[in-house]
């Protein structure tokens, strides 16, 4: 899956999550408390906790790696309900202390968003600022958009529907566009069960930072590769702070270029060979 088809599945399963969060909240009503802000609190901890899940699961399901599906969802999912139940009062404050409008909204669905972002960074494979940056975006964006369709729509009920897939969409798509298009190291794979997959690398480049392991086990290596003929943990990669270094740690070896390497720095468009997968390192200046 490429890059910027990465964008489309952030943007479906942030929309899934809007959707869910939506029955959710009406499941279990809408007024939790006679104070407004209690139950804009409750109901946005709702929202954000099923928007957060889905949106975390993204990348682990589009790697086909369960175990971090499953962390990444459930910290982004706690995150995301610290963020909608700071979120959605806070936009409500603004709101009202504004005089009604656009920008009260756009602000608190911004924090939320880039919540959000903060916990798709901690997991993935990118700097989290820009998870976060992103995040505020599409929160933003989105929060402009479910106030639009909430006042277009008559029907209050699909309003909020129409309004919270829009949010859900916009925060994740947001959130993987901005991490794509700031990206400065990626490895494609070109063959393989994960062909067409792109992993980042931005947030192992720099300098002093943590390696990054390549290799067949979900809990040994953090780009997994479903190939029996890679080991668990195949190879490092090592950042410093401009282009990364290859090592090979596996028996049946490391291929760059079709020749077998123990460690070497790695250029832009090298093809990298381990057991029967390929992949490609491409690194933007």
């Amino acid at each position: 899956m490429s890059r910027y088809m990465r964008t489309y599945f952030y943007g479906i399963l942030g929309a899934i999550g809007g959707l869910i969060g939506w029955q959710v909240s009406n499941m279990l009503g809408l007024s939790f408390s006679s104070n407004l802000y209690i139950s804009e609190a409750v109901v946005g901890a709702l929202v954000g906790l099923c928007i957060g899940l889905f949106i975390g699961i993204t990348e682990g399901v589009m790697t086909r790696n369960l175990v971090q599906a499953a962390k990444a969802g459930l910290f982004s999912g706690l995150l995301g309900l610290v963020a909608g139940a700071i979120g959605l009062p806070l936009s409500e404050f603004f709101f009202q202390t504004l005089g009604g409008g656009f920008i009260g909204r756009a602000l608190g669905w911004g924090l939320f968003g880039m919540l959000i972002g903060l916990a798709v960074g901690v997991f993935g494979q990118s700097q989290i600022w820009k998870g976060m940056l992103g995040g505020f975006i599409g929160g933003a964006i989105g929060g402009i958009l479910l106030e639009s369709v909430q006042n277009w729509l008559k029907n209050p009920l699909t309003g909020k529907a129409a309004g919270l897939v829009l949010l859900g969409a916009s925060v994740g798509a947001f959130i993987s566009l901005i991490v794509v298009l700031l990206g400065k190291a990626w490895l494609e794979v070109t063959s393989g069960k994960l062909k067409g997959t792109e992993f980042m690398l931005d947030k192992f480049m720099h300098a002093g930072g943590p390696a990054i392991a390549i290799g067949s086990s979900p809990l040994k290596s953090e780009i997994v590769l479903p190939d029996p003929d890679i080991a668990p943990q195949h190879a490092m990669l090592t950042g410093d702070g401009k282009q990364f270094t290859v090592k090979d740690m596996s028996l049946s070896g490391t291929f760059i270029n079709n020749k077998k390497v123990e460690q070497t720095r790695l250029t832009n468009g090298q093809k990298i060979r381990m057991g029967n997968t390929e992949m490609v390192y491409h690194e933007k200046r």
